[in-house]
């Protein structure tokens, strides 16, 4: 599994967390946990396969919000005591 964490100016509110976490799970196919914050300017979200950082840039460009950086790394998932 990996995790993207994507940076995106122009989310002002609750409404525009929810139009990206949509665009986010249109895009990348088995998309999880997709959760924003438009204080921090952030969306992150776990997937199994590949995530295209392009295609998801163009996606959410099209929206009229800024994609402005992606990282993806490995996804390690924690047991139930963190171990």
């Amino acid at each position: 599994m990996q995790k993207a964490v994507l940076k995106i100016d122009g989310m002002a509110c609750g409404m525009c967390e929810a139009h990206i976490n949509d665009v986010v799970r249109k895009t990348v196919p088995g998309a999880q946990k997709v959760t924003s914050s438009h204080k921090k300017g952030e969306t992150s979200f776990i997937a199994e396969g590949e995530i295209d950082l392009e295609a998801l840039r163009a996606a959410i460009d099209k929206t009229g919000y800024v994609y402005r950086s992606g990282e993806v790394v490995p996804y390690v998932k924690r047991g139930l005591f963190g171990g």
